[in-house]
């Protein structure tokens, strides 16, 4: 694990606003807790059966969230720059993760260990701002569940596509396909059909 540059630091205090705010005593003690982790493509943040040990924030890059089922990859999710990323529930429960997270490109990813959030929950000038950043994480992440599941509900694959593009597009241009249309619940050949219409 590196340690952080100022531009890191900066970006991630600028995307965490929207959660909480830290004034500048409490932002030094807390950058003292903060890694950065830097992944190759293809290289795992974290894989079935390991416990999950840290919170991460995309700074650069992507990952994608899949399952193995009969031999076959199943993409769920994505984070791309400026998203968190963890096995949340084994990062809070210390159970092993039952999903695999892979750098999907070289990524840089700020870390923030089960430890050392232990440790700023038990500090007094930090407990209270760090336990409500980890409610309001926690509700992100149930808010993106609750999405992604009333999105095959109520939305086209198409629809669907197009919401994903508006959240990473740049990026998006540069995944696999198959990882795309696996996410959306569809054939490599249903979504080259729909980005043909799109473009049309």
């Amino acid at each position: 694990m590196d340690a952080l540059n100022s531009q890191q630091l900066n970006q991630f205090r600028e995307q965490i606003a929207v959660y909480v705010e830290f004034n500048e005593a409490e932002w030094i003690v807390l950058i003292q807790h903060l890694s950065v982790k830097k992944l190759k493509k293809k290289e795992y943040f974290i894989e079935v059966g390991e416990v999950c040990k840290s919170v991460g924030f995309v700074l650069s890059g992507s990952v994608r969230y899949y399952h193995v089922i009969d031999g076959k990859d199943v993409t769920n999710y994505f984070s791309f720059e400026n998203d968190f990323v963890s096995s949340y529930k084994s990062f809070l429960t210390g159970e092993p993760c039952i999903s695999y997270i892979q750098a999907l490109e070289p990524s840089v990813i700020l870390t923030i260990s089960k430890k050392a959030w232990d440790e700023m929950l038990n500090n007094p000038m930090l407990a209270y701002k760090i336990e409500r950043f980890g409610r309001l994480i926690a509700e992100h992440y149930l808010i993106c569940y609750e999405d992604r599941v009333a999105s095959f509900i109520t939305q086209t694959p198409e629809e669907r596509y197009l919401k994903l593009l508006e959240n990473g597009k740049e990026v998006i241009q540069r995944m696999p396909q198959h990882y795309i249309a696996n996410f959306l619940g569809i054939t490599p050949v249903s979504l080259s059909r729909i980005r043909k219409r799109i473009l049309v």
